[in-house]
């Protein structure tokens, strides 16, 4: 039996993780180890971070790395 995945896209959250941790982008981007251009990047959906990069962002932010995207609602 074979089961299906259907393809979905990615909503960055981010931005919002980052406005709620009262962090500025610099410092943010000095701890990750990226420029502020890459952290934009990442937070407008342009790029995604590796996956250890994620989890040093969400123990930064305090959350879980679920919490730093969402599933894009499908377009009808």
């Amino acid at each position: 039996m074979k089961h299906q995945i259907e393809e979905f896209e990615l909503e960055s959250r981010i931005g919002e993780w980052l406005e709620k941790s009262g962090y500025r982008k610099d410092y943010v981007a000095k701890r990750l180890g990226v420029g502020i251009r890459q952290l934009n990047k990442y937070i407008n959906g342009d790029s995604f971070p590796s996956v250890p990069r994620l989890f040093m962002m969400a123990e930064l932010f305090g959350c879980t790395a679920d919490d730093l995207y969402r599933k894009k609602a499908p377009k009808p």
